[in-house]
């Protein structure tokens, strides 16, 4: 079975994808392929549930980044598990959708996607907080120092880049709006526009944004380059908190526990590998691991990385990181009241670091 995931993952670096919507309502819109996932899963679900058991978990990698997963893997903490890397990714939401359709084995998203696309039947379930906020790493709202751009106001009918659409930065962008007051039809007029983050900062500094949503290494660049300022934050609202997840489907998992246990355990201990160690040894290690793989990419920006903002230790989840994104998206009416708990999301039972299991 194929899908337009290719298309996706071979996109150009220079391409600013315009949304359908740049209301609430273009934040469902964005997910509408990961929402038919459900039924299209389900098709999926009679091949995949005939795999045999295996110890090779099919991923998908981003440009000029290292994965955690990908850095457990080079520190030998997966142990038998092996990483197949089958292209790169610029979306959350796409990645999940395709971990959820069979396509790859484990994918990462922001966790309002992971609530959307489980409310819609995706049979899939989040094991391990993977990023998040923090101090040393945050999602901000940029512009130039000579913006006019001051107020969430005056963000109406101007341009916003963000890495994808329907993840955390529009989610972000569109809770700050709502609590400073802005009305649907006003925050509608706020243009949110996908662009690679590679070029995201190139496309502020030449005009073709008003703002741009950056974080980690590529937020950090910016900064030191200097000429921007920062418009709001998540954190500024949200506080310290771990935004997205790594999910599996579930008859993966049912036929593959050991597996999913070894990555789980892994990745977990990479997080605590990373906050043990001095920054640049991480970093090292990193731009180490980026150019023996050989993907014709630029490690400049890893000297940037400071942390992966997890929240807990070992990447342990909790029910806030899944109840204020589905409290949001049930209070813009975007999926039913009382359809999704947080606890049916996700598990902790594969992670050492956790005190017991929660789904499952």
């Amino acid at each position: 079975m194929t899908t337009g995931n290719t298309a996706t993952i071979k996109r150009s670096a220079g391409t600013i994808t315009r949304s359908a919507g740049t209301t609430r309502r273009g934040f469902i819109s964005s997910l509408a392929v990961v929402s038919a996932a459900g039924p299209l899963a389900a098709a999926c679900g009679g091949a995949a549930g005939s795999v045999r058991k295996t110890s090779t978990l099919r991923y998908q990698g981003w440009t000029g980044q290292v994965t955690l997963p990908e850095l457990a893997a080079d520190l030998g903490y997966l142990g038998e598990v092996k990483l197949e890397w089958v292209g790169n990714t610029i979306s959350g939401p796409q990645d999940v959708q395709s971990a959820a359709t069979g396509q790859v084995d484990f994918g990462g998203a922001f966790n309002g996607a992971v609530v959307k696309l489980q409310e819609a039947g995706a049979p899939i379930t989040s094991v391990i907080g993977y990023y998040g906020s923090d101090k040393q790493t945050y999602t901000g709202f940029f512009v130039l120092d000579d913006s006019p751009i001051r107020t969430p106001r005056d963000l109406i009918g101007k341009k916003v880049g963000m890495n994808t659409l329907g993840g955390h930065s529009q989610a972000v962008q569109d809770l700050h709006l709502r609590r400073n007051g802005l009305a649907s039809g006003d925050i509608g007029k706020v243009e949110s526009l996908a662009v690679p983050p590679v070029t995201m900062e190139q496309s502020l500094r030449q005009g073709r944004l008003d703002v741009a949503a950056l974080s980690g290494i590529f937020r950090d660049k910016a900064i030191a380059t200097g000429g921007v300022r920062t418009l709001f934050k998540d954190i500024d609202f949200l506080g310290e908190f771990t935004a997205g997840s790594y999910v599996f489907r579930d008859d993966f998992v049912k036929r593959n526990p050991d597996t999913v246990r070894a990555f789980t355990a892994g990745v977990a201990k990479t997080i605590e590998w990373s906050r043990q160690r001095p920054r640049a040894e991480v970093v090292a290690r990193m731009t180490a691991v980026l150019r023996r793989r050989g993907r014709n990419e630029n490690a400049d920006a890893l000297q940037y990385w400071r942390s992966w903002g997890v929240a807990s230790k070992g990447g342990v989840m909790g029910d806030r990181e899944f109840d204020t994104w589905r409290a949001w998206l049930e209070d813009v009416g975007q999926i039913r009241k009382g359809r999704v708990k947080a606890r049916d999301l996700y598990t902790n039972k594969f992670n050492p670091y956790a005190g017991g299991g929660s789904k499952g």
